[in-house]
């Protein structure tokens, strides 16, 4: 059974390659590029089978794009800052062989700061990832944080993958400016009203319930400073949400409208 796996990338340089060297146990690699004024599309070429260069579409249409380029019996969607241990891989490449299910979840170990977050929520943390080309995949139209949905039945795979998701704080200061701004403009889009709770219940209840419930204090400071964001995100996203229905526009958060020329 031939495997291809996707990625899309936009100034991933400093860590395509991990993602890349891991996943050359696969029949073909194609890589959607979106702009990137770095290396991605150099160090791409020297793994990837098919390099693509659009425009932006968004998370789920780029992500459709490469799926559309997939020649595999199987497809495995990685994101730049994830990669394939060797015992996912050895996994991975007996399940395709058997076939007994039209997809499977992966587990992702989360890095933060270099820390892995085994608790918050983040672990195990399944998602779709490995599915067959012909179980008419679709990603979710969602803003940010798009999932899979096939056709069939699904299993889930013992090993994880590895999400080094932030390296840095001001890399994940960056992520959450942007990833609010999608997220309150898709609650906008769906007609969702702001409401004064949202503001101030659904924070207080995201630090309790990812600290207390889910116990994050046993990550250690790192923990701690990822539930706290949390918190702040949860915060923003409403916040801006308010902002979208006062201004009655959608983009007025995206960073992109009233920029002056």
């Amino acid at each position: 059974m031939s495997i291809s796996i996707i990625i899309i990338a936009r100034n991933e340089a400093d860590r395509i390659e991990t993602c890349l060297r891991s996943a050359r146990f696969a029949d073909e690699i194609v890589l959607v590029d979106s702009g990137s004024t770095d290396d991605t599309v150099a160090i791409a070429r020297k793994y990837a089978d098919r390099v693509i260069e659009t425009e932006w579409r968004g998370y789920a249409a780029t992500k459709q794009v490469a799926l559309e380029h997939a020649t595999g019996e199987w497809v495995l969607w990685l994101d730049a800052d994830e990669h394939v241990p060797p015992s996912l891989r050895n996994e991975i490449l007996g399940v395709v062989d058997t076939g007994a299910h039209a997809g499977y979840h992966i587990a992702r170990k989360t890095l933060f700061l270099g820390h892995w977050i085994r608790h918050c929520g983040w672990y195990p943390d399944y998602v779709l990832r490995l599915f067959r080309r012909g179980a008419d995949p679709r990603f979710t139209d969602d803003e940010v944080h798009e999932s899979l949905r096939i056709r069939g039945t699904t299993g889930y795979l013992k090993h994880p993958m590895v999400h080094d998701t932030d390296p840095t704080l001001h890399h994940y200061l960056v992520k959450f400016n942007s990833f609010t701004s999608l997220g309150a403009r898709q609650l906008y889009l769906s007609g969702r009203r702001f409401r004064l709770t949202d503001l101030v219940c659904r924070p207080i209840f995201t630090l309790l319930k990812m600290y207390v419930l889910k116990r994050g204090f046993l990550d250690g400071l790192p923990g701690l400073i990822l539930c706290g964001l949390s918190a702040c995100y949860v915060f923003t996203k409403y916040a801006k949400l308010w902002h979208l229905h006062y201004c009655g526009a959608a983009d007025v958060e995206s960073g992109e409208a009233g920029r002056s020329s």
